[in-house]
Parts: C-alpha cells; structure tokens; sequence
C-alpha cells in the first residue's frame, strides 16, 4: 500500500511541480517533507506537471518508499496532512490523505482533470490578486466567450491550442466540459478533460478573451479548431491566473 495525498499550492514561487536540478519545485519540497515525516526516502508521483506559477487546489500525488512499492508508517492516515504539513513552506498545504493499492498510479489512473483559468477585469489592479489571476484591465462579454466555450467540448484534434515545439503526437483529447462565468470584476473559465495538452487551457483562454473583446466571433471557433494550426488560435494567457482544481480516478 501506498499513500495518496490531496495538496494546494501556490505555484508562484516555484519551477512548476517536476523535481529538476536547478530550480525549486513543489515535488521537491514534498518529497523533502516526507522523508523527514516518515524517516527514510521517498518516492513522490504526481497527477500532472504544472508549469511555472501554476497553482493547485486540488493536485493528486501519491508517497511511496524508495525503490519499494509500498510504505510503512505508524502515523495514523487522518494526522498525515497536519504532521506533513509542518515540513512543508506557508504556500504548500496538503489538505487529505488516504491508502491505494501499490497498482495505483497517481498519473496514469486519472480518468479526468478539471482547471479553472481567473481573470480579473477592473482597471485598478488588486494587490491582493497579483500573480493570483490574470489582470486584464478590460471589460469581456463574458456570455460572447461562454458560446464560444461550448465547441470545445467533444473529442477534438487540438493541436492549434498547444504550444508549439511540444512533442506529443496524438493531439486528441475529449472536453467534458467547458463554461465561462463571471462574478464581479472576475471572470473564470472552468474546462475539464480527459487530458490537456501543453499550454492548452492558456491558449483556450486566450482565445476566449479575444472573444470577449470582440476580435473573435464565437462562431470561428469551429474553424480554429479544425484548423489544427497553432497561429489561427488566440495568444497564450500567463501562468498566474491557472488552477489545477480537481482530479478526478477511475
């Protein structure tokens, strides 16, 4: 058995969530964290790679003992979060821990993931909200870029929303779901998928806000995607105004 352990973090401060030589990561700090808690080393598998100031409200990792499959503590599994958590800087949380099978793959048994992109409208920024959201000092019509949202759903080639120079090869994926929503000078769009691509909610939203700006028709929309090419979507929004929100199993 293994543990499954349920975090938040802001990834302000950190080069994405993947462990790498010369850069502070979260998978880094946690890995640190739980060889201090449990007293030998660990393996730390996450559900995703979030990029550079990508944050999580939900992100899925699971801990293991190193080269081993399973792990032996006698921390009972409700104190987990609490005891890990004093090992762990102010801007990491974990916030639930739970037992799987050594069969379970924290990446590969996901059956879906959901992000929410934040976008904040006033013209006046919100100190508050630095590098929390996306600060775009204009007004969106936010029902424009939710009729647009709605082609994104279903199983599509979305190779004009992934990042040129990436590697994958198969660019499709399935969107179960996508709704863009506002509430005060904030706007969100939430999309959830069986997989994304690199950079494939940032250039969704920035399409969706050359929509709200009224650069786009929502009915072009179709076009872009079947297009397949990187240059006829919109620009690629900042790392700051992206969640990783939930993670959902088989």
């Amino acid at each position: 058995m293994k543990i499954l352990l349920k975090l938040a973090y802001v990834g302000t401060a950190y080069c994405g969530w993947q462990a790498q030589n010369n850069g502070n990561t979260v998978q880094q700090r946690l890995t640190d964290a739980a060889h201090r808690l449990f007293g030998f080393e660990c393996d730390v598998t996450g559900c995703s790679r979030t990029d550079s100031g990508v944050h999580a409200n939900g992100f899925c990792a699971t801990v293991s003992k190193r080269g081993e499959l399973g792990l032996e503590t006698s921390v009972p599994t409700d104190r987990i979060p609490r005891a890990i958590n004093c090992f762990l800087p102010d801007d990491i949380a974990v916030v639930s821990a739970e037992w799987v099978d050594d069969g379970f793959h924290a990446r590969y048994d996901v059956k879906s993931k959901e992000y929410v992109y934040k976008i904040f409208t006033r013209q006046e920024r919100d100190p508050f909200l630095a590098e929390r959201a996306w600060h775009h000092p204009k007004q969106l019509d936010v029902k424009a870029m939710n009729a647009a949202a709605q082609y994104f759903v279903g199983l599509h080639d979305f190779s004009a929303f992934m990042a040129q120079g990436s590697k994958i090869v198969d660019t499709r994926r399935t969107v179960f779901s996508a709704e863009v929503s506002s509430r005060g000078d904030t706007v969100e769009f939430r999309v959830s998928a069986d997989g994304f691509l690199y950079n494939m909610v940032r250039i969704m939203t920035g399409t969706l806000v050359e929509v709200g700006e009224g650069k786009i028709s929502p009915d072009e929309l179709p076009n872009i995607i079947s297009s397949c090419n990187r240059s006829s979507a919109g620009i690629t929004a900042p790392a700051c105004g992206l969640y990783l929100d939930r993670v959902f199993y088989k």
